[in-house]
């Protein structure tokens, strides 16, 4: 029997038919192939009769004889009278016809009667000096001075965002990180190049690293859009990091590949394992309470971050990475590897690979995201007990993309919290670690065990849907998974770990973590409002003997939203007063139009929307000793006066602050630079927390 080789050849998405045609030809008159035939050309054919190798995206297939070119005469195309002995891939970097075509447009670079096209790789995007010839001379000028052949042109050119920062310790791997991710891209065909943007720590951004997210968005687009690449691999880990990324790269609409730095490991203190940034706050409170003393703390504060990596609890670096792998833009071990772990590189090295696909199947943000996908997040949101600062990214997230801003609110994730258990046993809901999420299965776990509650349509970067990617990778389940997640025959919490409430004085909703609640009781409560105008009056009066405040109090904090403190901080967990902490006291009613860490727990209500610094915000006209009445079962939080009282109060507080020059929301409009800018155009936390300017508005946005 006649034996035969099968060679395949992937050609990029914009390479013509009759181009194609021209590579068979050309194929032919190679010595090492020179008994060639063509085998049915046609695009995805039916003559890759393989699914694996269909899958993979393969063109064309070509029949090449051991034997002389006799045996041409005697083959049939019957695939059934031949045997298939091997298979040959041509990644993009050995693709015959790149380096020919290649060859041809490089000689027609200095042809001045020929216009020139620059559309992928290092052509595209040239610099405007009037003259494209020049521009792209200029261009190679300076490739070469990077060390650059004249092949590096036509090359998918994958760039690779650098968040590292003697600044970030979230971002430590870095490093290795780009040369794993830069591993990948050079075995597939492709050319990486690793370019500097904002670097966001939560620790280290003053006054948050909120106020600069949407800095980062700005910078992560616009670098994206300026440079000549095909795909971009986006570093990130870090709170903020990570939706300012996407927020970036959607509006971009290039292929954009989250790639994640992961969590840190847990540390030990006295046998006990510990882990930034849960039991930062928790011993904290202990200390503030008297319970252990300076010399206890100082050895715990040691070991709540013994690695790099992002904090090692389901806080809002973890939450985000969940919700990233559940939209599909990154491999479902991506959320969870530790940051010191091989899986680490290896994911990044995938992530290499699957940028210089996406670079040739065009495959953008805004082509794969669908309603679905969000559906999918919010579910995923729901299920880990995620933070509520994720509440604000995703909607900040959904708005930028033209085809689904303003179809899904806060209130259809609320919806979707519903019907949602939670199931994964984390801090600050539960009692595990990052690290035993990865090791009980992770994402890949999870989403087999939501697979009844799923989209399964969605589609992921690779170009298979989730329902695809979950049949291909089975999840073999094991008793110690179970233990750290759930199945939803045996949940932790029945449903809505993360609840939007509304009331007169949160008309455009709030949000509140329930399952992180302390004391369950306080979900259900009416109690007197103490009210801090700021957190400079929090820190004067909070742990003052004199402050009338009792257990079932409702601790009220103004002045912290996205304008009235620019950057919306994490300060909405209140502490508790002093002197009810030292009697014991662990948990109270709070409420704030700020945030807090995804790390933390407690009965606290936040993102009041409209916030206190807008003169029309019925939360800026709360009262000390006015009753609040909060029940987070039927979605209400509200004040307990009059429609006819509320509205006076509001009316009066216009007034003054139309008098007072000096208030936030009047010097904002003159204020300069980029605290100016901010203030004067960041929407409210039910909209993202965005800046108005960069969401999408339709289908003409930029």
């Amino acid at each position: 029997m006649t034996l035969v080789h099968i060679v395949l050849f992937k050609f990029r998405s914009d390479v013509s038919e009759e181009h194609k045609k021209t590579f068979v030809t050309e194929l032919k008159k190679l010595k090492h192939l020179s008994c060639v035939k063509a085998g049915r050309l046609m695009v995805g054919g039916p003559s890759v009769t393989d699914p694996i190798e269909r899958s993979k995206g393969f063109q064309i297939a070509l029949v090449s004889y051991h034997e002389n070119r006799e045996a041409l005469a005697e083959y049939q195309a019957s695939d059934e009278h031949h045997r298939v002995t091997s298979t040959y891939m041509f990644p993009y970097k050995e693709d015959l016809h790149t380096a020919m075509e290649a060859h041809d447009t490089v000689n027609e670079d200095y042809n001045l009667q020929q216009p020139v096209v620059s559309t992928t790789g290092l052509r595209q995007g040239l610099t405007s000096y009037g003259d494209a010839h020049f521009s792209l001379f200029l261009r190679k000028v300076f490739i070469k001075a990077l060390g650059y052949s004249e092949d590096a042109l036509s090359r998918p050119i994958i760039g690779i965002i650098n968040t590292g920062s003697g600044f970030n310790p979230c971002h430590g791997n870095t490093p290795q990180l780009i040369e794993a991710a830069k591993r990948g891209i050079h075995l597939n065909g492709g050319i990486a190049i690793d370019f500097p943007t904002i670097s966001l720590h939560e620790s280290f951004s003053h006054p948050t690293s909120m106020f600069l997210r949407n800095l980062m968005s700005m910078d992560t687009e616009e670098m994206i859009r300026a440079q000549p690449v095909d795909a971009c691999i986006m570093i990130g880990g870090c709170d903020k990091t990570v939706p300012a990324q996407i927020m970036g790269g959607i509006s971009a609409n290039k292929p954009v590949l989250p790639l994640l730095t992961g969590p840190m490991m847990p540390g030990s203190h006295r046998g006990q394992r510990i882990g930034a940034c849960t039991d930062c706050r928790n011993n904290w409170a202990s200390y503030r309470a008297g319970t252990i003393d300076m010399e206890e703390i100082s050895a715990i504060n040691e070991e709540l971050a013994p690695t790099i990596g992002t904090c090692g609890v389901m806080g809002t670096a973890s939450t985000m990475a969940c919700i990233t792998a559940a939209l599909g833009l990154i491999p479902l071990q991506g959320a969870s590897a530790p940051a010191v772990s091989a899986a680490r590189l290896r994911i990044a090295e995938q992530t290499g690979a699957n940028a210089v696909a996406a670079a040739e199947s065009r495959r953008s943000p805004q082509t794969i995201l669908t309603s679905d996908s969000f559906y999918n997040a919010a579910v995923v949101l729901q299920a880990i007990g995620g933070s509520t600062n994720a509440m604000v990214h995703l909607m900040a997230i959904i708005n930028r993309h033209p085809d689904i801003s303003g179809s899904i609110t806060l209130q259809t994730l609320d919806e979707v919290g519903r019907s949602t258990p939670l199931l994964v046993d984390l801090k600050p809901s539960g009692d595990n670690y990052m690290t035993d999420f990865h090791n009980a299965g992770g994402m890949l776990c999870l989403l087999h065990r939501l697979r009844p509650l799923l989209r399964l349509s969605a589609k992921t970067i690779t170009g298979e849907t989730l329902g695809e990617v979950l049949d291909r990778t089975p999840f073999r389940d094991f008793e110690y998974s179970r233990n750290i997640i759930r199945t939803l025959s045996n949940p932790l919490h029945p449903s809505s770990s993360l609840v939007v409430v509304e009331g007169n004085i949160a008309p455009h909703g709030a949000v509140i973590k329930a399952s992180a609640s302390k004391d369950k009781r306080l979900l259900r409560h009416t109690g007197p409002a103490v009210v801090f105008e700021n957190p400079r009056d929090l820190s004067l009066r909070l742990d003052s003997p004199d402050l009338e405040v009792t257990a079932d109090s409702v601790l009220v904090l103004k002045g912290i939203g996205p304008i009235g403190n620019p950057g919306m901080p994490e300060a909405g967990m209140i502490p508790i007063p002093r002197k009810l902490a030292a009697q014991g006291v662990t948990d109270m009613l709070r409420i704030s139009d700020g945030r807090m860490s995804g790390t933390a727990g407690g009965t606290i209500v936040l993102h009041v929307s409209p916030e206190s610094a807008v003169p029309y915000s019925p939360f800026g006209v709360i009262e000390t000793g006015d009753m609040i009445v909060c029940d987070v079962e039927n979605r209400v939080i509200r004040l307990e006066i009059s429609d006819k009282e509320l509205q006076e109060r509001i009316a009066q507080r216009r007034r003054i602050t139309a008098e007072d020059k000096s208030s936030t929301w009047n010097e904002r409009q003159t204020r300069r630079g980029y605290r100016g800018l901010y203030e004067r155009e960041v929407n409210q936390a039910h909209e993202g927390a965005d800046f108005n300017f960069l969401t999408a508005k339709g289908p003409n946005c930029r």
